[in-house]
């Protein structure tokens, strides 16, 4: 049941003197700036008004979220610092005689929520900041890439591993359910896991003995892998066969679909072993992890890191700062398709077009200059790829252009910003869908603070 707020005050909050009802600064503005309806109208359509166990409050949900990304908390250490602290219980809107939400409540509604109503949420901060005109038009573009830690090796490093300690650790979960109780599995997890490190001392010496041995331990890790699967099929088969005996086991139900989901997935990466050790170094489409499928590997060039595995984020900042618009990408896609989809974003929400508009070297084409131009553009200041000829080489000499050039590069220090002060340095939920509501709850605690500083 929907709960948009808890207005009721209890005596020991009147008791308090005032210097303990006084907000900091930052969350007095960011308590006022979401007061308002637009923030709640995302959420009503998860829940209903009537049926139903209460809901934590909306305001108390949105308020917890920006202290969780503001200052990059989990839920557990965000439960207890909002439990301890007075202030930010009274920013929360929390009785002191009242519980913290528990943080199992917190991951539920998140994931409820997924980005379509982050996205929601997002949208209307920034058409608020727009209407307080506080968002500006001139616009810089960039892309970066986000992955999660367990994803930033070259594939070739984890051919197969994580096969056999995921499908085990479905199956322990599954039995102890008291499904398929009977139904013989061994885990060969720790089997897995040593000749997993072995590949990982023999990458290290990157020679062609080297190489070898690493197609010889991969071929053993892909054997223990399929004598695995052949018992899951087993083990989900009979699981399968309980679950139709027990309709309502909800959780039953999830963690079958969950392992039969791993199954076809190990399958295919199976698949892709043996392509790889019949000589196929090139797998278009190829499955990098079980833990997050729709991860891709991403070449970034860089000595320390060549490929990193995730997602790519394009951002689009605006001459105050703000995050006009943002998309987090499955794959890497080209970045000049994506730029005159953003302009018209950034239109749709501001009501006008940027001054401005510049960007990374992908995004400079001269079919990008004429359509931003056609959308009332009046300063371009896009680098092109490749070797210009001597017209375009005196333009990009100019003192205008190179201004133009220069202001652009004020959005590595954002992207900066962001991954060390607001989390977008790795997604924690997985999939694209989890990636997008990460970056989305990340880039509205960001506005909220940003806010602050320019309001101030």
């Amino acid at each position: 049941m929907l709960r948009e707020s808890d207005p009721q005050t209890t005596i020991w909050e009147l008791l308090l003197p005032e210097e303990a009802k006084r907000l900091p600064a930052e969350l007095q503005a960011v308590d006022l700036y979401l007061d308002d309806e637009r923030f709640l109208a995302p959420w009503r359509a998860l829940f209903d008004r009537r049926l139903g166990r209460p809901s934590v409050p909306i305001d108390t949900l949105l308020r917890l979220l920006y202290l969780k990304h503001r200052y990059q908390l989990g839920y557990e250490s965000l439960c207890k610092e909002v439990g301890d602290s007075i202030g930010w219980r009274r920013f929360c809107r929390i009785g002191l005689d009242r519980p913290v939400p528990h943080p199992t409540t917190l991951v539920k509604l998140v994931r409820r929520a997924g980005p379509e109503v982050i996205e929601q949420l997002n949208a209307a901060l920034v058409a608020k900041l727009a209407q307080d005109r506080l968002l500006r038009g001139a616009q810089a573009a960039d892309r970066h890439h986000r992955g999660r830690g367990r994803h930033r090796l070259p594939h070739r490093r984890r051919p197969a591993g994580g096969r056999g300690q995921k499908a085990g650790g479905l199956v322990r979960r599954i039995k102890g359910r008291g499904a398929a109780s009977r139904t013989r599995f061994r885990d060969r997890g720790r089997a897995a896991g040593r000749r997993m490190k072995q590949l990982a001392r023999t990458l290290r010496r990157r020679t062609g003995v080297a190489m070898a041995e690493v197609d010889r331990l991969t071929g053993e890790v892909a054997r223990i892998a399929r004598r695995s699967l052949g018992e899951v099929q087993v083990v989900a088969a009979n699981a399968r066969r309980a679950l139709d005996r027990r309709p309502g086991d909800g959780r039953l139900g999830r963690l079958v679909g969950e392992l039969e989901e791993t199954m076809i997935h190990t399958g295919r990466l199976l698949a892709q072993t043996d392509q790889r050790l019949a000589g196929n170094r090139v797998i278009a489409d190829r499955l990098v992890s079980l833990a997050d499928p729709d991860a891709r590997p991403i070449r970034k060039g860089k000595p320390g890191r060549p490929t990193e595995f995730g997602y790519t984020l394009l951002l689009a900042e605006d001459e105050r700062g703000f995050i006009a618009d943002h998309r987090a990408e499955h794959g890497n896609p080209p970045d000049a398709p994506q730029l005159v989809p953003a302009v018209e974003r950034v239109i749709a929400v501001t009501g006008r077009p940027p001054g401005t508009v510049v960007g990374d070297r992908g995004f400079g084409t001269a079919a990008n200059d004429q359509a931003v131009a056609a959308l009332g553009v009046r300063r371009v200041g896009l680098q092109r790829t490749g070797t210009p000829g001597k017209a375009r080489l005196a333009f990009e000499r100019t003192r205008r252009f190179r201004r133009l050039r220069n202001w652009r590069v004020g959005i590595e220090a954002r992207i900066s910003h962001l991954k060390r002060s607001f989390g977008l340095r790795r997604t924690r939920l997985r999939r694209l869908g989890g990636a997008r509501t990460w970056v989305g709850l990340g880039i509205f605690a960001y506005h909220l603070q940003r806010m602050t500083v320019i309001a101030g």
